[in-house]
């Protein structure tokens, strides 16, 4: 026991470096906090550190398991017990907490099929699907025939080429606008070519600094996460869902499942034409990619390299 009291002492050093020198805003004291004393040690750090604490708790009903009382989630979400919550945080993890399930299901992420656009190299825009996603549409219904898939929902954007794509499949679906591709500003339905020639300024903070960057006029990476919460919450109270999207939206929910860091989101691949089905585990997320075999463009592009100087 005293081993285990001072590895909690050493962990709760750990939050304390976290919070006040490295920067960080919420820390995770993942522990066995059942205990008054325990609970006594951990109000009594925060209390001298002026930070706030929020106890999360899941309890089962068997005689082994003590059950705590500050906030409980009782036999996996069939009922819930809050108390004293007070601040806009604290309220956004009950929130979470009150729509995670863990029954079986799985998420489908696809981009819409290859568009006018996409082949023409321009960013943004709304336009139509080209031949190759035409056939796209066509293989994704295929697909999902074959799958078998109980209670399939499926959400689009409001955007044509994720429409048209859902509409080969001839099976009800959802527009979220939501789910609308980032919005590059002045910079809509131009190529890459033409920022870097017409705005070599903006080329260049984007280039330093992707997730950060807000195109003017238009949405940031770190933008595009906030607006796409919404979606995110839903997706985890629900059972198996396709989403048909575009390539910033499809790399912001892969962050989230997949827990990428900010640095590294917009550089994740999500082809044209490829379909991921992502089943929610223990501590992880399983991946299975489906590549559906009708010819597409590549839009990704690459981290761009860090320059050393001599």
């Amino acid at each position: 026991m005293k081993i285990r009291k001072q590895c909690a002492i050493n962990a709760l050093q750990d939050v304390k470096l976290y919070l006040s020198e490295e920067g960080g805003q919420i820390a995770v004291f993942d522990a066995t906090n059942t205990t008054r004393e325990r609970r006594d040690l951990i109000l009594h750090f925060a209390h001298e550190n002026a930070y706030k604490v929020f106890f999360v708790e899941s309890v089962c009903d068997d005689p082994d398991v003590i059950a705590a009382n500050i906030m409980v989630i009782i036999n996996v979400g069939q009922r819930f017990l809050v108390n004293r919550v007070k601040d806009y945080i604290q309220s956004k993890i009950v929130y979470y907490l009150m729509n995670i399930h863990v029954h079986a299901r799985s998420i489908y992420l696809c981009r819409h099929g290859e568009s006018h656009f996409n082949v023409q190299g321009s960013i943004g825009g709304d336009s139509e699907l080209s031949a190759h996603g035409q056939e796209f549409a066509k293989a994704l219904r295929a697909f999902l025939e074959e799958q078998c898939i109980s209670d399939l929902k499926v959400w689009t954007s409001q955007q044509r080429r994720t429409i048209q794509t859902a509409e080969e499949l001839a099976v009800p679906y959802e527009q979220w606008k939501i789910l609308n591709e980032i919005d590059a500003g002045v910079c809509e339905e131009m190529t890459y070519e033409n920022i870097r020639e017409i705005y070599p300024e903006e080329y260049a903070l984007r280039e330093q600094d992707k997730y950060h960057y807000r195109y003017p006029g238009g949405e940031s990476y770190q933008d595009l996460v906030q607006r796409l919460e919404p979606v995110i919450m839903e997706l985890e109270r629900q059972g198996n869902v396709l989403v048909i999207c575009h390539q910033a939206v499809m790399r912001c929910l892969l962050a989230y499942f997949w827990d990428k860091s900010a640095e590294d989101l917009p550089y994740l691949k999500c082809p044209l034409h490829v379909v991921l089905k992502l089943t929610p585990v223990a501590y992880g997320c399983k991946v299975d990619t489906y590549h559906l075999k009708v010819e597409a463009v590549d839009t990704h592009r690459e981290r761009p390299q860090v320059r050393h100087r001599d």
